[in-house]
């Protein structure tokens, strides 16, 4: 479970509804089904109409990644990289071979088979810097729809607050139905707005994040596994990737 964003949401959400109570109001007056209703079918349905399939799959299977914890593995790729360059060293590059199966990372091993079966590191790092542009353009397109529904939410809580507005402005007449127009029309507009701006927006920020950090995790690899063909030393290879991690990775 990753707790900056539940608390984020606890403390957020959770501000706004206190607030609220400090001026003397009462949560049922931001419980309106109609305004949520508006606001969040309306923005549900402009992000599907501005993205494709493939990236409202995407981006629905990234948002359950951004609430659980990424735990970091590249101490652990690092280990496993120089522990490749050692063998290498010490016997050959097609001594690996027989290992390769017991590589836990699938870049680290096909970059490895390449290079085994005599492929050029030029041409390597051609195929898997390709790979992982075309990774990382893919997954950013399904993050996207979360930083398009925080642009597309505050918009839709005006057509809300209109639509609430033309309500009382048509029953000016009848008293008892003014209260209600009225909730609804400021309600919806608190909604669009909160959840652009605590939910959405955030959201996609963390998740292009978490994105820019596997492709650092994967360009490491990458580096990692050309570079144990050229017979480097493992201890000057292990200091080369030892870049790659950020000062919270080197103390954990």
């Amino acid at each position: 479970m990753d707790k900056a964003t539940w608390f984020g949401l606890i403390v957020g959400f959770g501000g706004i509804a206190f607030g609220n109570l400090l001026e003397g109001g009462h949560i049922s007056s931001l419980m309106q089904m109609t305004a949520f209703i508006i606001v969040i079918c309306g923005t549900m349905g402009a992000v599907m109409v501005s993205s494709s399939e493939k990236d409202l799959r995407t981006g629905t299977r990234l948002a359950q990644s951004a609430f659980n914890k990424k735990e970091s593995h590249l101490k652990n790729r690092i280990h496993e990289i120089v522990e490749c360059c050692r063998i290498s060293k010490k016997e050959s590059l097609l001594a690996l071979e027989p290992r390769l199966g017991s590589i836990s990372d699938p870049m680290l091993k096909g970059i490895l088979r390449n290079l085994i079966d005599g492929v050029h590191a030029d041409v390597v790092r051609d195929i898997f810097e390709t790979k992982i542009q075309t990774e990382e353009e893919d997954l950013l397109a399904g993050a996207r729809i979360w930083t398009d529904a925080g642009g597309f939410a505050p918009t839709i809580g005006i057509i809300g607050a209109v639509l609430g507005l033309i309500h009382v402005m048509g029953n000016l007449s009848d008293t008892s139905k003014l209260g209600g127009g009225i909730a609804v029309a400021f309600v919806a507009t608190v909604y669009g707005v909160s959840t652009a701006n605590l939910l959405f927006l955030p959201l996609g920020n963390k998740l292009k994040r978490n994105i820019l950090s596997a492709s650092r995790e994967n360009q490491m690899i990458l580096e990692g596994g050309l570079l144990i063909a050229t017979e480097m030393s493992p201890i000057v290879l292990e200091q080369k990737l030892q870049a790659f991690l950020s000062s919270e990775e080197k103390s954990a």
